[in-house]
């Protein structure tokens, strides 16, 4: 079967099949992998360094006699003393062949082939003038990217050019970090190197420049597997140099390079249309789940519903639409829109009557200060109309603030205790009975951090996460947290709905957070403790919980098929490669 074939025989796979990415780290915008156009891509290459690819031709120069006029040139550029004699390879096993070889190819160790060097493994002092350092980074991209790189000297970069002059045509190869992206060099200006390998050519007429950067993008992934190192891995200088290579005839590497170029350009058509599907899919979630928050009465509500409804399976098909969905859920729960109301329900109003008389006991008793109080709610800041006996509250009238610190990290009585000490990053889930880290009660005795009791809301306010999310969640016993978290200790409001609440209105609450210019992010108290909620009855407020749970249950349901689904595409995507092969 051609590729072409292969690849239109089973499109749907190729573009269907989708991989979400880890979550962890700072996160790409892009948060799902399109891994059937990847490993279409992968399949390219790999036929195409096992002469499936494009048709043998028996009068091309075998690679053997290829060979032997490269050995030529090096053997020359030897006895000029233009390069150094590497010290000698040892034989190739038939282990370092990974398949066969067609009948007019050959096979050599990289550097039998090409001038392999790699660049300075100091650390030239930076300058404000000079010559660009290049580093993996600068590759990162698939491209020569010189837009954020460190200047040296002119007498530093004269030491790396002895060592690894640069230019046209040569061939930059990733050594350390992400393994790989090699890139032509298709620029006049000089620049030095770090920690990248270099290929060179014996003679520039005996080479295809581009098929060696396709083979390299083949090979890196092998290298990767095998190259040592834990959170930097590296492939050394020698490894690279002695790396089998699989070479046709100096013909037939220009028509492979046609037709993977011709193949790549289609995968990236298929990438393009793809990804503009699934934004488009995205979309059109969006604006029709909007349709359920936005202003609109119960009978308005119930046709858009409808109009969800009659395409429910075409709609939330992706982890995204699902998720989307769910945001959707939690604001209808903060909007009354979930539940029917009740009239015989008591009002909101007395029970934000109970809650300011116990605050108010509470600061007379002396148990809490008495904090400034906050402004009336203006018509401008009610962003819904409330449900009949619900009630406006600004968030710091629930209950009262506390906030947290860090003792001292060099008094060892301090640490180790039975006390949950919660920072930011114990906040990825929506109840806390545990941290990484525990305090004693001494250091509550000794220090300025408060204990927090069960089913109080936490918060994070400060830090790099506050830039896409507001992590909430309930304590289930008591608790001290750090100073980047703030806590509400509340009592008359169901501890279950002020979370609902909290996830609900999560987009609201990213805008209020202040950004400075180096990145860091900062919910501040003013704003926080001024935000707007409706408040219902208590009855309606469980009521509100135990809807919002049955309907994000089904939620995390589809997810579950969803992944499976997902599973068995990409085993059907793996299937088709392995037969292809």
């Amino acid at each position: 079967m051609s590729v072409e074939r292969l690849i239109t025989d089973n499109i749907d796979v190729w573009t269907s099949t989708v991989k979400t990415k880890s979550a962890s780290g700072r996160g790409s915008s892009k948060k799902i992998e399109l891994y059937g156009i990847k490993k279409l891509r992968e399949l390219i290459l790999e036929l195409a360094v096992r002469g499936k690819l494009v048709p043998q031709d028996p009068t091309d120069e075998p690679a053997s006699v290829l060979l032997e006029r490269i050995a030529e040139e090096k053997a020359q550029l030897i006895k000029d003393k233009k390069i150094k004699k590497n010290r000698k390879q040892p034989t190739i096993t038939q282990e370092e062949i990974y398949f066969p070889v067609p009948a007019n190819w050959g096979y050599a160790r990289l550097e039998d082939i090409y001038d392999v060097r790699d660049g300075t493994h100091d650390s030239p002092k930076p300058t404000l003038e000079g010559y660009p350092l290049v580093t993996s980074k600068n590759l990162s991209s698939g491209k020569l990217d010189l837009s954020d790189v460190k200047l040296i000297s002119k007498e530093d970069h004269l030491k790396v050019q002895e060592r690894s002059c640069v230019d046209r045509d040569d061939i930059l190869f990733a050594m350390i970090g992400s393994i790989g992206n090699p890139v032509i060099v298709d620029i006049d200006v000089e620049f030095s190197i770090k920690n990248v390998g270099l290929f060179k050519y014996y003679n520039r007429l005996l080479s295809c420049p581009n098929y060696l950067n396709y083979f390299l993008k083949y090979a890196a992934e092998i290298m990767k597997k095998q190259s040592a190192g834990g959170v930097q891995p590296f492939v050394s200088l020698g490894k690279l140099r002695g790396f089998v290579m699989l070479l046709p005839p100096l013909a037939e590497q220009n028509r492979i390079v046609t037709k993977v170029d011709e193949l790549m350009s289609l995968c990236d058509q298929l990438e393009q249309q793809t990804e503009t599907s699934i934004e488009a899919h995205q979309t059109l979630v969006e604006v029709l789940l909007n349709t359920l928050t936005s202003r609109a009465d119960a009978q308005e509500l119930m046709q858009n519903w409808q109009r969800i409804s009659e395409h429910f399976d075409a709609l939330f098909t992706t982890e995204k639409s699902i998720d989307t969905l769910k945001q959707t859920i939690l604001q209808l729960a903060v909007m009354g829109k979930l539940v029917p109301q009740d009239p015989n329900d008591e009002p909101a109003v007395k029970l934000l009557e109970r809650i300011a008389e116990e605050k108010a006991q509470l600061i007379k008793d002396k148990k809490i200060k008495k904090q400034k109080a906050l402004p009336e709610i203006s018509e401008d800041e009610k962003p819904f109309d409330l449900p009949s006996g619900w009630e406006w509250s600004r968030f710091g009238d629930l209950g009262y603030d506390l906030g947290g610190g860090t003792p001292s990290k060099g008094n060892s009585e301090y640490w180790g205790g039975p006390i949950p000490w919660v920072s930011p990053k114990d906040m990825k889930r929506d109840y806390i009975d545990s941290a990484i880290d525990n305090v004693t009660d001494k250091a509550i005795l000794e220090t300025t951090i408060k204990l927090i009791p069960e089913n109080s809301l936490l918060m994070v306010v400060r830090g790099m996460i506050l830039a896409h999310s507001f992590p909430v969640a309930l304590t289930k016993k008591s608790v001290v947290i750090n100073q980047d978290m703030k806590a509400l200790i509340f009592n008359n409001i169901e501890p279950e709905f002020l979370l609902v609440v909290m996830k609900g209105i999560k987009n609201e609450m990213v805008d209020l957070v202040d950004r400075s210019s180096h990145g860091t992010c900062k919910l501040v108290s003013d704003k926080l403790w001024n935000v707007v909620l409706a408040i219902p009855s208590l009855r309606q407020q469980r009521q509100i919980v135990e809807k919002t749970s049955e309907l994000l249950n089904i939620c995390d349901q589809l997810k579950a098929r969803l992944k499976e689904s997902q599973t068995t595409q990409l085993h059907l995507t793996d299937a088709i490669i392995d037969k292809a092969l």
